[in-house]
């Protein structure tokens, strides 16, 4: 599956959220990582995967780190994702109606596609689809602890 491979520089970026505020890449680069995850409100993979990334994003409080969640989609179908999922994520918009330029730039094939961006702007992690194992190493990069509880039954792999 194409998409931008670890090692490789993250192409800068500007979208949208919901209230017409800016997010740049660049910018949230210069408090440290950025946890970057592009997707699709009806996903089945997205469905199941963010809640857990929503999770992991909870932990960064204090540490720099960012993320932010690149909908496909419209802001009011994302508002429903997120009320039904529980995801609080900040959603910017790679907009249909201009060919999804940021997604093209970054690659995706599929969805949910997740970068770790290094404070440096090189991609420290790709996760295609969903992947426990990669959850967890994106974890273990940001020093934090996976996101899941014990006794969880997580889905090692889902294909998106």
């Amino acid at each position: 599956m194409a998409a931008l491979l670890q090692g490789s520089r993250a192409p800068d970026f500007a979208l949208p959220d919901a209230d017409g505020t800016q997010f740049r890449l660049s910018s949230a680069l210069r408090s440290g990582p950025v946890l970057v995850t592009f997707y699709k409100t009806d996903c089945p993979t997205c469905q199941y995967g963010l809640p857990f990334l929503d999770r992991l994003a909870g932990g960064f409080d204090g540490s720099g780190a960012t993320a932010v969640a690149v909908s496909q989609d419209t802001p009011f179908e994302s508002e429903r994702f997120s009320a039904e999922y529980g995801f609080s994520t900040r959603q910017v918009f790679d907009a249909e109606d201009s060919g999804f330029p940021v997604s093209d730039a970054y690659g995706l094939t599929n969805v949910p596609s997740t970068f770790l961006i290094a404070q440096d702007g090189r991609i420290a992690h790709t996760m295609v689809s969903w992947s426990k194992a990669d959850v967890e190493e994106i974890a273990r990069k940001l020093n934090l602890s996976p996101p899941f509880e014990p006794g969880e039954d997580v889905l090692p792999f889902r294909p998106g």
